[in-house]
């Protein structure tokens, strides 16, 4: 047996040393490649949320039937920043000042973490949020209500097909404005919705409407169950014949 041949002779079943250094970057590599691809997923994840779309869960009837209790739902954060809002338009907000305590703010890491548990339904959300109906925009006279039942806006009657069966308009009568750049809005379950009613009190608008700055954006579609998967109807013949405020 030559020099060169007792230099590379290994026992039975040894392994060459050179072979472990390219398993161990192979390694190494695998952990980098996989820590990038976490980082632009959660970059990406947070740039959409921030400027484009969010997920919100459903933990409440207020919304029914338009949004059942367990729905995932997508809400648009281009309205309302690029695009105006309408009566009719679902929305979610945060929890005004007037309504109870100032907002939990978290950082950004933990919202995104937080958001993808609520998408899959592994945590409830919306704890600082709610979602409800424009019924009022900035200047409206909205009054409960008419001889029938009905909700006048601007003096003008209207019906309201996304009212939660069995319910009426509104048990509970007022007399509102709406104030500068704020909304009024109410749950389609009109009977177990804590809204702008319930929070005006005798303020005659001040207290039970929501700043439009609190506002987080737009519901366009039901992302979850499978069989409730849509996008949310709009209702803008419901209000086509009410006049601007004077």
């Amino acid at each position: 047996m030559s020099q060169d041949q007792d230099e590379t002779a290994l026992p039975p079943g040894a392994i060459p040393e050179d072979t472990e250094l390219p398993r161990s970057k192979s390694r190494w590599a695998f952990a980098r490649e996989l820590v990038v691809i976490v980082a632009i997923a959660l970059v990406l994840s947070f740039l959409v949320k921030t400027f484009l779309a969010q997920p919100f869960y459903i933990p409440s009837q207020s919304m029914e039937s338009t949004l059942d209790v367990g729905d995932r739902i997508i809400v648009s954060k281009f309205t309302p920043q690029h695009s105006p809002l309408h009566r009719g338009d679902v929305i979610v907000f945060e929890d005004p000042k007037t309504w109870g305590d100032t907002p939990h703010h978290e950082s950004w890491f933990k919202r995104i973490v937080k958001d993808s548990l609520v998408f899959v339904g592994i945590l409830p959300g919306g704890g600082d949020h709610l979602v409800k109906r424009i019924i009022g925009m900035p200047g409206d006279h909205v009054v409960c209500c008419t001889k029938t039942g009905k909700l006048t806006i601007n003096g003008v009657a209207i019906t309201e097909p996304y009212v939660n069966k069995g319910n009426v308009p509104s048990a509970m009568p007022f007399n509102i404005t709406v104030p500068p750049n704020e909304v009024w809005v109410m749950g389609d379950n009109r009977g177990d919705s804590a809204d702008s009613r319930f929070h005006d009190g005798t303020s005659g608008g001040k207290l039970g409407s929501v700043p439009m700055s609190d506002i987080t954006g737009q519901v366009v579609a039901i992302a979850w169950p499978i069989d409730r998967i849509q996008t949310l109807k709009g209702y803008s013949n419901v209000f086509a014949k009410v006049p601007k405020p004077s």
